[in-house]
């Protein structure tokens, strides 16, 4: 008797780099949709919209408060996760701030990603940075 496999995506899928500006947030909302949608075995409802929050708010956080003007975006299916990988070049890491429960500036960001991932890594450079959060699939 024979078994038939499903094949499943472990390949770097899709690297994408943008300017920092706010539109590029939507951009990396759309990127990451694209790339979920695309995987084999599809990933369920909730870890989708897991994933591409997190990217959103690794996007926002370059946009908000990196230096320089661009960054990259990396996205790697493996069996039991996804990687997401965000590169800036700022080498300063993300801090928590308190979260601004009335002047609508943030605070929430960086602790949801901390949260939501299985693990997160900050590696600094002498001119960037990159964070690497792994997430379920």
């Amino acid at each position: 008797m024979r078994t038939q496999h499903t094949p499943l995506d472990t390949a770097p899928l899709e690297t994408a780099t943008f300017a920092k500006r706010p539109e590029s947030v939507t951009d990396a909302r759309d990127l990451t949709r694209a790339f979920v949608a695309g995987l084999t075995p599809a990933v369920g409802a909730q870890a989708a919209a897991t994933i591409e929050l997190v990217v959103s708010e690794l996007i926002t956080n370059v946009v908000r408060h990196a230096r320089g003007a661009l960054c990259s975006l990396h996205l790697q299916a493996q069996h039991d996760g996804i990687t997401i990988t965000v590169s800036d070049a700022d080498p300063r890491p993300p801090r928590e701030r308190d979260p601004d429960l009335e002047g609508g500036t943030g605070g929430f960001g960086w602790p949801m990603v901390q949260q939501l991932a299985r693990t997160v890594s900050v590696t600094r450079y002498a001119t960037s940075k990159t964070i690497r959060a792994e997430l379920a699939r």
